[in-house]
């Protein structure tokens, strides 16, 4: 498990690097479109400062998003209790605690580190998971705060948004632009449209790598955590038989979430940002031994 955290931290480097090399290319499109290699290094810095403020403001964001509300002990002690009780074990700060108005069972973590984190849950998810459910629930989500899935999460979702922002603005400049550059060789042009199209993909296919593996390794954290896999794996079925779209959905928050939020079927699988429900209990009741 702890191979798998540093594994994590070491990850965020290789995302990063992936990105400034996507956002790197765009520039130079952009450079040798103007005439100006300057514009390279403009573009790499805009986009990265770009994504450190996301960074720093994308959980109030997804708050904001949610509808999530900060609550106290007295406001729901069974699930602040709960919270506590995890973070007491974890030997870790304990997070501020949010609730979601919203029939749809689920939950979320968000936040920088475990010392600016966030848990929430909705009201759906109260509603039908019991105590030991519920604990194993927050205990994936107090998962990702552990293994800095959050901070992971929010630097790729600030990168993927700056190398969408740029995309469109470079096709918008190859290709409907001004006409001083039209001496630019056709080749250029070519390959311009194919990086503008398929920076975002590639971009959006490395986040929806990076999200599915950290679910599996939350709900390893979590039944670690909770020595109870069958809790989860139960919570997991919930899911599968009662789970429904959140109200209030936003694709750029869905990769935070305890299960996927948004209408699922078709196309939208395969752009998934969570594994199968039913390969993660095959998981969980596969290792059930190991826990």
């Amino acid at each position: 498990m702890y191979k798998a955290i540093a594994a994590n931290k070491r990850n965020t480097v290789f995302i990063m690097a992936i990105f400034i090399a996507i956002i790197s290319a765009i520039g130079w499109l952009a450079s040798v479109y103007a005439g100006n290699t300057s514009i390279t290094y403009i573009v790499i810095a805009g986009a990265i400062i770009y994504a450190l403020i996301q960074y720093f403001i994308a959980s109030k964001l997804a708050l904001a998003v949610t509808g999530a509300k900060e609550i106290e002990k007295r406001d729901n002690p069974r699930l602040y209790r709960i919270v506590e009780n995890l973070a007491i074990t974890l030997g870790m700060p304990t997070p501020k605690v949010y609730m979601i108005e919203d029939a749809a069972p689920n939950a979320f973590a968000t936040g920088r580190d475990p010392k600016h984190a966030v848990v929430a849950a909705t009201t759906g998810l109260l509603a039908i998971m019991d105590d030991r459910e519920l604990e194993a629930v927050m205990a994936h989500e107090m998962g990702h705060v552990q293994n800095y899935d959050i901070r992971v999460s929010m630097i790729a979702f600030g990168l993927v948004s700056a190398i969408a922002i740029l995309s469109d603005f470079v096709a918008r400049m190859l290709f409907w632009g001004s006409g001083d550059r039209r001496d630019v060789h056709p080749v250029v042009l070519v390959i311009g449209l194919v990086v503008v199209i398929l920076a975002p993909i590639i971009a959006t296919i490395v986040q929806l790598a990076i999200s599915r593996q950290r679910e599996y390794l939350a709900d390893a954290s979590g039944a670690l955590t909770t020595r109870d896999p069958d809790a989860l794996a139960n919570a997991l079925g919930k899911l599968e038989a009662y789970g429904q779209p959140m109200k209030r959905q936003n694709t750029s928050t869905a990769h935070l979430f305890f299960s996927n939020p948004l209408k699922g079927g078709g196309i939208s699988k395969l752009f998934s940002t969570h594994p199968p429900l039913a390969d993660r209990i095959s998981r969980l009741r596969h290792n059930a031994d190991k826990f």
